[in-house]
């Protein structure tokens, strides 16, 4: 894949406001093995190479098992590695990331109602897109993974 430009030097104010983004994830309530799995899953679903190489790494960083990373694009068929609520956290992950499917369906919506305040429900959703503008940005530029 040939490389194509650099947005973080083309357009700094974009990137800025993206890293802003990422700073309201930082600090948002929801645990960062739910923020990890959000982002390595869309990012599964985007083919986003670069992310999911990141994310990995990172979610392994944080003491998540590569058994769970390997288990995550076949999470519906290895539900028993998933608590409840990453599996509704992932089920948010795929709609919203497929959104031109059906969207978040009023089904995974009130499941996530079962395990979530409005708010996690928000900071869920907001983790969701941020990941997928990432992988948009990164699979449009083909920015290359680091060795």
């Amino acid at each position: 894949m040939q490389y194509r430009i650099n947005i973080s030097t083309l357009a700094p104010q974009a990137y800025k406001a993206m890293f802003a983004l990422e700073g309201y994830l930082a600090q948002v309530s929801l645990s960062k093995t739910l923020k990890e799995l959000i982002k390595i899953r869309a990012s599964q679903i985007n083919n986003c190479a670069y992310c999911i190489d990141m994310h990995t790494k990172d979610a392994l960083k944080g003491g998540e098992t590569n058994q769970r990373i390997f288990l995550l694009s076949a999470w519906k068929e290895a539900k028993k590695f998933f608590s409840a609520e990453e599996q509704t956290v992932l089920e948010m992950t795929e709609e919203i990331t497929l959104i031109s499917r059906q969207g978040l369906s009023d089904a995974t919506y009130q499941k996530a109602l079962e395990h979530f305040t409005e708010i996690q429900i928000a900071e869920i959703i907001m983790a969701v897109v941020t990941i997928n503008a990432w992988n948009r940005i990164a699979v449009s530029s083909h920015t290359q993974i680091e060795e």
